[in-house]
């Protein structure tokens, strides 16, 4: 089995990317999706999160607004909050791992891929990259986001440049779907020539 990091910074068009890979019949780890399920109502780490930062979650689980306005500028906060959050999600990829073993190729969709060294625990990279101005007009249009809220995310994420400079593969997001699809096509070729050695 190889894997594929799958990365981009917001607004990236990394979730768009993810579901090329899995129509194309490759196994997606999609590591805010896990976030959303450990943080939702029952979810596992909701109590972890309720005692390091009270008031930041209800009967639905986390207060995403509430918890973001807890730490996102603030530094100790945000580790704090990553080491609740990070085991849990490494157990949840170890489970997608297992499930998957027979698999040829697995992608981890991780959005944090350089900026938490998860990068060391892939095959290949993958960033997935559009013009600054793309970037920020599709971040802008979802709902809740704020122009001081995407500066404030950005500024925690590795430049786009640095992002590509480190990856095995690139992949433009700001041309026609077709040829993003056919970008995809092409790193799982590669990626086969490489498990073939």
């Amino acid at each position: 089995m190889k894997v594929l990091g799958l990365t981009g910074s917001i607004g990236m068009g990394k979730s768009t990317v993810a579901a090329m890979f899995a129509a194309e019949g490759v196994p997606v780890f999609d590591a805010d999706a896990a976030v959303h399920r450990l943080q939702g109502s029952g979810g596992r780490v909701v109590p972890a999160i309720e005692a390091a930062f009270p008031g930041t979650t209800d009967a639905d689980g986390v207060n995403r607004p509430a918890l973001a306005a807890a730490v996102l500028n603030d530094d100790t906060a945000m580790k704090r909050l990553e080491a609740i959050v990070h085991p849990a999600v490494a157990e949840e990829r170890a489970t997608f791992l297992a499930a998957h073993a027979d698999a040829p190729l697995v992608v981890f969709d991780v959005p944090l891929l350089f900026e938490t060294g998860g990068d060391r625990n892939v095959d290949a990279t993958l960033v997935v990259s559009a013009a600054p101005d793309v970037q920020r007009a599709r971040t802008l249009a979802r709902p809740g986001m704020t122009a001081a809220k995407f500066e404030a995310i950005l500024a925690r994420q590795l430049p786009d440049a640095d992002k590509r400079a480190r990856a095995t593969h690139v992949i433009a997001t700001d041309v026609a779907l077709d040829r993003t699809r056919d970008a995809v096509r092409r790193v799982i070729a590669c990626m086969a020539a490489r498990a073939g050695g």
